[in-house]
């Protein structure tokens, strides 16, 4: 009886969740409720874990929970550290969890609500989830070895060493991203930078007090940070009132793009514990609260998305980035459906913190699935503005005509009403002094959060208060992936500088630190103020490369997975890795292929360059713009050079693993796996690891 319960409640589970997806992929007629996104994605995740996680677990992976885990073997209590399953998920999701799965979905609500949806919900189930978990698994097996590591050893000495090229490449374009998205929401803004200043102050205070006050007080140094965190945003609306300080704060985007590479900087060079530790410890809080709050939210109010379900723009002549939904959508989602990223979180250090190989499942499976529904939250978001009001905040003033009534009517031309006293009473209501082209996702997805709350709590009243509290929440959750990210990059260029001479690859010693910091620090510097000073906003051309090379370090992650797999005479069940590995590096491949040689100068680095080459020679350009002109031919060739150079990378890895299986498979090699040698735990059944987990 309790068997067909359990089979009756599954059932209803899938047929509510069908239904929401019939009604948002085939709905037509009134507005669409925002409750069937909410719907939707829960139901199918529920039943993702449940039946899909649960095949992978069981018929391709076989975990086995009597096989003694890394953090058990070299339990060593400062990198192997045995961790209770939900404070390592909590630590998984705040290291996964970037400025993707809010920018991405929002950006791609350009071209409609659905095709982002379908690709948020269906690749994370079948492509994000799979990554994260196999790679989770595969290094577990590894002692925590990371992707490099484990690509020299089951593929290649060469495939390894471009993984770990790749991985710094996409290291340095993904921070230059994420500051750009911070510096277009923030800049002429004086209450965000000041409640994202503050943020670092606090910051501070809370590695002080953890490490001499009240040492291992997490939730007590929790609780008052996220008390401050509330009051500076409050404060911020003071701070924005007052003609003096407003003017200290009131910042041009290239002074917050040093502003940005410095604390990356200070990030990176000082103790984790000062800066790094407290600065995870606040965002996790406030991301996890803001989403679900976000969620409540949408169920309580019940906002109809406004945007149509696929717009005009479909065919690649967006304002918000130019590209058709083949490959651009998929590119621009990006984290929220899969990310190359993350296998470097599970292969980092997570699996050198976990119990046993099932919790595998919950953490790498599991943790995908919320970044996918923080995407779907974010595309809710941006859709339940008027298209409008979408357009006017996201497109560059080379493409809208700048501000006011000729923006208005570009806008409006579109089919997307639009008066232009419409965005000054939304700046004045929101505490900003505009939001015309403030391309970048960040603002706009604040505006739609800021809509939804404030339909909850406050009313008009309050819509600023809770526009502030998004933007301070998305910096928060973005710079928690820059400050971790420079760190992360900082060992790389350390390791690859200690090939030349050893003594600089010692992370204790103060000069390689700070020379390596400055590396990195220069790399995403550098492509972050090209994005600054870019006419079409950066985000146009940074963006797609973000996603390009990110997209394609998901590429090396599932070459990896599926070699292992079929060392592990999975052959019948390659098929889990190998799908959304070739789905992958199709949709990269044409991706890169028209970012360097379409001839559409708003797609192709090398059209646009070649278009600003012709504008000088024209004599279109004034005499005091020309260097700087030069200066954006320069960047944009050296964007199509980064692309083409990665998706080379990537084919050449591909090569190898593919002359690797042929040799497998035709016998001509013995598959050899890279396992550790099989160690039964000595945990009880029921080990919690809250002696460690917990602290």
């Amino acid at each position: 009886m309790k068997r067909v319960l359990k089979l009756v409640v599954w059932l209803v589970v899938a047929l509510l969740g069908a239904a929401a997806f019939a009604k948002i992929a085939f709905d037509r007629g009134e507005p669409l409720n925002a409750t069937w996104f909410v719907v939707a994605a829960v139901c199918c995740y529920l039943v993702a874990y449940r039946l899909y996680s649960a095949f992978v677990a069981a018929k391709v992976l076989t975990l086995d929970d009597t096989r003694a885990t890394p953090a058990e073997r070299h339990d060593d209590g400062r990198d192997f550290v045995p961790t209770n399953k939900w404070v390592l998920f909590g630590h998984h999701f705040a290291a996964i969890a970037g400025p993707g799965p809010l920018v991405g979905p929002t950006l791609a609500a350009q071209f409609g609500y659905l095709p982002g949806t379908l690709w948020l919900i269906a690749g994370a189930a079948f492509a994000g989830c799979v990554q994260d978990f196999v790679i989770l698994f595969c290094s577990i097996r590894r002692d925590g070895k990371s992707l490099g590591q484990m690509a020299r050893e089951e593929v290649s000495e060469r495939g390894g060493f471009i993984a770990q090229l790749a991985v710094l490449a996409i290291i340095t374009i993904l921070l230059a991203v994420i500051g750009l998205v911070v510096v277009n929401a923030l800049k002429s803004s004086p209450w965000a930078t000041f409640t994202l200043a503050m943020t670092i102050p606090i910051a501070l205070l809370l590695g002080l007090y953890l490490r001499f006050l009240r040492p291992g007080r997490v939730l007590e140094a929790s609780i008052m940070g996220v008390a401050l965190v509330l009051f500076v945003v409050v404060a911020g609306q003071w701070v924005a009132d007052s003609p003096s300080w407003s003017r200290v704060f009131t910042l041009s985007g290239v002074a917050l793009a040093f502003a940005i590479i410095a604390y990356g900087f200070a990030a990176s060079a000082l103790p984790v514990w000062l800066l790094l530790a407290p600065r995870d410890y606040l965002s996790a809080f406030i991301k996890a609260g803001a989403i679900f709050s976000l969620a409540v939210g949408i169920l309580f109010v019940r906002p109809q998305i406004l945007m149509p379900s696929l717009t005009r723009f479909a065919d690649g002549s967006g304002p918000v980035f130019a590209g058709k939904i083949f490959p651009f959508c998929f590119i621009t989602i990006a984290c929220g459906a899969i990310s190359g990223f993350h296998s470097l979180i599970s292969s980092g250090t997570t699996p050198k913190m976990i119990l046993r190989e099932s919790h595998a499942r919950f953490i790498g499976y599991g943790a995908m699935l919320l970044e996918s529904f923080v995407g779907v939250m974010a595309m809710v978001a941006a859709c339940a503005m008027p298209p409008g009001v979408y357009f006017a905040i996201n497109s560059p003033p080379s493409i809208v005509g700048g501000a006011g009534d000729a923006a208005a009517s570009t806008i409006s031309s579109w089919g997307y009403s639009l008066q232009a006293q419409t965005m000054t009473d939304l700046a004045h209501k929101v505490g900003e002094l505009t939001l015309w082209n403030r391309a970048g996702g960040a603002p706009s997805l604040a505006v739609g959060m800021a809509q939804i709350f404030s339909s909850t709590i406050g009313g008009d009243r309050l819509l600023s208060i809770w526009y502030h509290f998004a933007i301070m929440f998305e910096a928060l959750f973005i710079l928690t992936v820059l400050d971790a990210g420079t760190r992360v990059g900082r060992f790389m260029v350390q390791d690859l500088g200690g090939r030349v001479w050893k003594p600089f690859a010692r992370t204790s010693w103060m000069p390689g630190v700070v020379i390596s910091s400055a590396i990195i620090v220069a790399l995403w510097g550098y492509f972050l103020y090209q994005g600054v000073v870019d006419p079409l906003g950066g985000i146009n051309s940074l963006w797609p490369l973000f996603g390009i090379s990110n997209q394609l370090l998901a590429a090396v992650a599932l070459v990896v997975a599926t070699t292992i797999l079929m060392k592990m005479g999975k052959l019948r069940w390659i098929w889990v890795t190998l799908l959304p590995m070739a789905w992958i590096v199709v949709i990269t491949m044409t991706a890169s292929y028209q970012k360097i040689f379409s001839a559409n100068p708003r797609i192709g680095f090398l059209a646009t360059a070649n278009a600003m080459v012709a504008q000088i020679a024209a004599g279109k350009i004034p005499a005091e713009k020309i260097a700087e002109t030069q200066r954006l031919i320069f960047n944009q060739r050296l964007d199509a050079a980064v692309t083409g150079i990665l998706a080379v990378m990537i084919l050449v890895l591909i090569v190898e693993a593919l002359v690797h299986w042929y040799a497998m498979l035709s016998r001509r090699k013995d598959p050899v796996l890279h396992e550790s040698p099989y160690v039964a735990t000595r945990w009880a059944a029921d080990y919690s690891g809250a002696t460690h987990g917990d602290d």
